[in-house]
């Protein structure tokens, strides 16, 4: 996997649990059905979207932490790739503005 390779330094320490690229998979179309429905569901994801990349960007490590113990099989043998904190912070502040825009433009627009 290309972000594994990226972000992890000990590429053989663990193991990805087996259901984790189905779900991904799986998250990718839920996430596009929503976008395209609109309406409330639209909204609560983006807001979701929103709280969850305050916390990536405030917290990276704490994030690192929960990836790590969810996704890996043996998640003390994972050690992440140090320069992939400025890219967690990055993902979380573009996760809060495109909230942060919704919203605007959906007051905007009442």
């Amino acid at each position: 996997m290309l972000f594994e390779k990226l972000v992890i330094t000990n590429h053989s320490g663990g193991t990805l649990r087996e259901w984790v690229n189905p779900a991904i998979r799986s998250e990718g179309i839920l996430v596009a059905a929503i976008h395209f429905l609109g309406g409330r569901s639209y909204v609560w994801m983006m807001n979701l979207t929103g709280a969850f990349g305050a916390v990536v960007l405030v917290f990276p490590n704490l994030y690192r932490k929960f990836a790590t113990t969810l996704l890996y099989e043996r998640p003390d043998a994972i050690e992440w790739n140090e320069r992939f904190t400025i890219v967690v912070r990055s993902i979380g502040a573009v996760y809060v503005f495109l909230a942060a825009k919704m919203y605007r433009d959906r007051r905007r627009e009442t």
